[in-house]
């Protein structure tokens, strides 16, 4: 029976996730599995992938043939590496503690870099909302700049009017003395 590590579909339509699999190659995308390797949700950023390292390099260790994207998954988690230094340990080229020790080495480099990478995103994100914060701001500001002048000319206006209105009956009471 041909193995196959694959990924198998879940979640709502436009919102996938998947479980990483081993399964018959004859079965369904997402029929009958024989082993849970893990999870991988790609519309979180960074990519979350939880993968149970051992189990998946006992599959590969038994024949286990990984898709295009399952082996991307497994290399990005150290599977491959993993079942790579395993391998020298079974041919003598390394021992189980040098081999541990490298991919302890690697994890950790790994776990830095993904690390970086969501601190850089959180970086960026409030960078953004600084900036919205500071357009919202200037953006009230000339809105408030804008509504000043009418309330001053409507106060300049009404001085004016309250003189002319002085003004007139100063002038009927001099026309009337012309008159007179």
């Amino acid at each position: 029976m041909p193995v196959k590590i694959r990924l198998q579909r879940h979640g709502k339509k436009g919102k996938p996730f998947y479980w990483v699999v081993a399964a018959d190659a004859r079965a369904k995308r997402d029929g009958k599995f024989l082993a849970k390797l893990g999870v991988y949700n790609p519309t979180t950023n960074p990519a979350t992938i939880d993968i149970d390292v051992d189990s998946s390099v006992k599959w590969l260790q038994n024949g286990a043939q990984p898709t295009e994207t399952a082996k991307r998954l497994l290399s990005y988690t150290g599977v491959l590496l993993k079942n790579h230094l395993a391998g020298g340990v079974r041919k003598g080229a390394l021992t189980e503690e040098q081999a541990e020790e490298k991919f302890n080495a690697w994890a950790e480099e790994k776990a830095s870099k993904v690390e970086a990478k969501k601190e850089g995103l959180t970086k960026a994100e409030e960078k953004a909302r600084q900036e919205a914060l500071a357009a919202e701001k200037a953006v009230n500001e000339a809105r408030i700049a804008a509504a000043q002048p009418e309330e001053e000319v409507a106060e300049e206006a009404a001085p004016e009017a309250e003189a002319t209105t002085e003004e007139a009956p100063a002038a009927e009471e001099s026309n009337e003395e012309e008159a007179k």
